[in-house]
């Protein structure tokens, strides 16, 4: 099998660790907004997940068809998005009430409608064509594992040394990630 795409690593990697970071605090964000947070409740919980989604399905396709599909450089639509979404560990980190909580997650919703678009768009073009079902399940098993390790390496984290840390920490994993997405917009625009 030849070298995979350089680009596409790149692309994977970034959400490895993007990704992988938010499931350090996926199974028990429940938990820090019904103990910690002025107004936290179990339904302050769902409506927090009901909000990201709604955003996130209410923006995704007119911005995916009026501006992603039409911007010349997707990797900027990807970093803008993704830079939204790697703020949201540091908006946990000071809220106090469950409404810091709700507009972070309209902030996470407004980041997933440009960041996914873009990134799905790079994906497809940077994959090999004679290696498409390795190169997805490369991904796919990279996030999937990521994402079961830091399931429980979280809560231990947030048992321990307290959820503010852990959001700390999934911030800066996530920049990391980020910082994947910056080397491969400076590698598209070299190309250009």
């Amino acid at each position: 099998m030849a070298i995979m795409n350089k680009k596409l690593l790149l692309l994977i990697l970034s959400d490895v660790l993007i990704l992988s970071s938010f499931g350090l605090i996926g199974p028990i964000f429940a938990i820090f907004i019904i103990e910690n947070l002025a107004g936290g409740t179990i339904v302050a919980a769902g409506l927090s997940t009901t909000i990201f989604l709604v955003v996130k399905s209410v923006v995704q396709l007119p911005l995916s068809r009026y501006f992603i599909d039409k911007e010349k450089h997707k990797t900027r639509a990807l970093l803008l998005g993704t830079f939204l979404i790697i703020s949201v560990p540091f908006i946990y980190f000071f809220a106090k009430s469950v409404y810091a909580i709700f507009a972070a997650q309209a902030v996470y919703g407004l980041g997933a409608a440009m960041a996914y678009p873009a990134w799905f768009t790079l994906f497809t073009n940077y994959i090999d064509k004679k290696h498409k079902g390795f190169e997805y399940t490369l991904w796919s098993t990279g996030v999937g594992a990521g994402t079961a390790v830091a399931a429980y390496l979280g809560a231990s984290i947030a048992n321990t040394i307290g959820f503010r840390t852990l959001f700390f920490i999934v911030g800066f994993i996530a920049f990391l990630g980020f910082l994947n997405l910056i080397i491969l917009d400076r590698i598209e625009s070299r190309k250009k």
